[in-house]
C-alpha cells in the first residue's frame, strides 16, 4: 500500500513539472498569468498606492522586469545607426539606464489604471509549438473603455520575454526610438552624453 501511495505521489509531481512546463513553453499563457499577476497588484494594493507608491511600483516591477528581453530592446530603442556608433561599453551602460527607467515609468503608468481588467486572447486552437516571435493581444478594461494591448514576444534561452509592446495602437518600442534619436540629435550625436540623459517616457501609453 505504501509503495502504491508513492508511485500516485510520483505520478502526481510528473503531471506538476508537465503542466508547469507546458505553461513555460506557451506564450500566450505566458502573458497571460503575469498580467493577472499584475492586475492582482493593482486591486489588492489600492490603500498601498496611497501611502507608500514607491513600494506599490515596486511590486509591479517584480513581476514586470524577468518579461522583459531588455538587450534587445534597449539595442532596438538606440536604432541601428546609434547602436553601430556607441562602444561595447556605452551600449551595456544603455541596457542598465534603459532598463530602470522603463521600469519607472510603466509601473507609474500601470499604477494610475487603478481596478482595471486584462483579458488575454487566446487563439481558437492552441498549437503544441510556437514560432519564435509571437504576438498575444489582450483587452485592458479600465472599467469606462476598452483597449487593445499587443505584446511582441520572443522566444530565448531564459523563456519567452518581451520586445514589444503596442497599447491602443502606440508603438511603445518605435515612440522610444523616436525619443532616443531626438536626444542624439540634441546632443551632437554625442551618444556618451544622449544615453547619460535618457528618460524613457510614453506618457499615458496610450490610455486617455
Amino acid at each position: 500500500m505504501l509503495r502504491s501511495h508513492k508511485n500516485y505521489f510520483f505520478l502526481f509531481l510528473l503531471m506538476i513539472i508537465s503542466i508547469s512546463t507546458k505553461s513555460e513553453d506557451n506564450p500566450f499563457v505566458f502573458i497571460d498569468t503575469n498580467a493577472q499577476k499584475m492586475a492582482d497588484v493593482l486591486v489588492e494594493n489600492v490603500e498601498l498606492f496611497e501611502k507608500d507608491r514607491s513600494l506599490y511600483e515596486d511590486k509591479i516591477k517584480e513581476i514586470f522586469e524577468p518579461m522583459i528581453d531588455f538587450r534587445r530592446v534597449a539595442a532596438s530603442v538606440m536604432g541601428k545607426k546609434y547602436y553601430l556608433m556607441a562602444s561595447e561599453t556605452q551600449r551595456a551602460e544603455f541596457v542598465l539606464i534603459f532598463k530602470e527607467s522603463l521600469l519607472d515609468n510603466y509601473a507609474s503608468t500601470l499604477a494610475q489604471w487603478g481596478d482595471s481588467t486584462i483579458t488575454t486572447v487566446f487563439p481558437e486552437e492552441m498549437k503544441s509549438d510556437f514560432d519564435k516571435n509571437i504576438e498575444v493581444k489582450q483587452i485592458l478594461d479600465t472599467g469606462t473603455s476598452q483597449y487593445p494591448v499587443s505584446y511582441k514576444v520572443r522566444k530565448t534561452k531564459d523563456g519567452w520575454k518581451i520586445v514589444n509592446i503596442i497599447i491602443n495602437g502606440v508603438n511603445l518600442g518605435l515612440t522610444l526610438r523616436n525619443q532616443f534619436q531626438a536626444l542624439a540629435i540634441s546632443y551632437d550625436e554625442d551618444i556618451e552624453i544622449a544615453i547619460k540623459n535618457w528618460v524613457s517616457d510614453f506618457g499615458d501609453a496610450g490610455i486617455s
